[in-house]
Formats: structure tokens, C-alpha cells, sequence
């Protein structure tokens, strides 16, 4: 078991980097200095499939939409999502890759099915608000945003959307 400390108020804290609820509310008081390391520490727990095979799909997915090759990309994380259905990285992957073709319906299945998986990808909630604004629903990604901001108070795109939006939706019921 690894076990990272940092000093949040003056208070000593530990959050073992295997523990997704001690990272998450280490996050919440965390300055933004130590909610990097936090993020960084939650993206490799979240990475983590249990199998290689997974992993390497994951990487490949990832490599193949990095160079460009979203057919690719899709493919290998098609073979992912078929191989390791409950691994939510996978899903929260092929929507990446999906909202950037603007395939905007398949990268809102494919978020819904990572969040029913891990409800506190922050970045998965993100791609929500993205799509919802994408789809001019501003309500509905301030909302996403907010809720993301709720898991994750110090995650820059996401206070830079709900500022964006703001001014947008000031007034309206939320």
C-alpha cells in the first residue's frame, strides 16, 4: 500500500493512493498544487482495468486518437468496452473519441454508461457540460459543470465553462 501526505490547513493528511474516497475527499480541501498530484494519482487509479489486455486496448485507443487515427481509436476501444464492459475508462475513452468526430449522441451514451461505472469521473461530467453546450443546452451543461466543480473544486476547464456560462444562464432557474 503507498500511502501519499500532504498538508491541507496546517493539518497533516493521508490519502492512500489506492483509495478513490480518500483521494476524492482529499480533493475537496486540497489547494490547487495538491489537487494536481490528486488528479494525476485519481487518472492512474481510474486507468487500472485488473487486466493487461484492457490496459494495452486503452493505450492503443489512446495512441491511435493522439496521432489522429480515430478510426482506430474506435476500433481499439470498441475491442475494449466488448472486452472489459465494466471498466469506465474505457467507455469515457470512446466518448472522447466520439465527441470529437461530433458524434454527439454516441459520446452521450458512452459517458452515461462510464458514469453508471464511477459516478465521480469529474472529467466524465465535463464531457457532459461539453456536449450539453455543444448541443446549445446551456442550462444543462452548467448544471454538468457544477457538478463537477462539486467533486473537483480546483479543475480549471470546468471553471472556466461555468464562468463562460454564467452570464448565459444568470437568472434562469438552474
Amino acid at each position: 500500500m503507498f500511502i501519499v501526505m500532504y498538508s491541507v490547513t496546517g493539518h497533516a493528511q493521508e490519502a492512500d493512493s489506492s483509495n478513490e474516497s480518500a483521494l476524492l475527499g482529499a480533493l475537496l480541501q486540497a489547494d490547487p498544487a495538491q489537487a494536481q498530484r490528486l488528479e494525476r494519482q485519481l487518472q492512474a487509479l481510474w486507468d487500472k482495468s485488473g487486466s493487461a489486455s484492457a490496459d494495452l486496448l486503452l493505450e492503443r485507443g489512446r495512441d491511435a486518437l493522439e496521432a489522429g487515427d480515430t478510426h482506430a481509436a474506435i476500433e481499439h476501444l470498441t475491442a475494449l468496452t466488448d472486452h472489459a464492459p465494466d471498466f469506465a475508462e474505457g467507455w469515457h475513452a470512446r466518448a472522447s473519441v466520439f465527441f470529437g468526430m461530433e458524434r454527439y449522441g454516441l459520446a452521450l451514451a458512452d459517458l452515461e454508461h462510464a458514469l453508471t461505472l464511477n459516478p465521480n469521473n469529474y472529467d466524465a461530467i465535463y464531457g457532459l457540460g461539453l456536449i450539453f453546450e455543444a448541443l446549445e443546452r446551456p442550462e444543462q451543461a452548467y448544471e454538468a459543470y457544477s457538478r463537477a466543480l462539486a467533486i473537483h473544486p480546483h479543475h480549471e476547464e470546468v471553471t472556466k465553462a461555468v464562468n463562460r456560462l454564467k452570464p448565459q444562464i444568470a437568472g434562469k432557474a438552474l
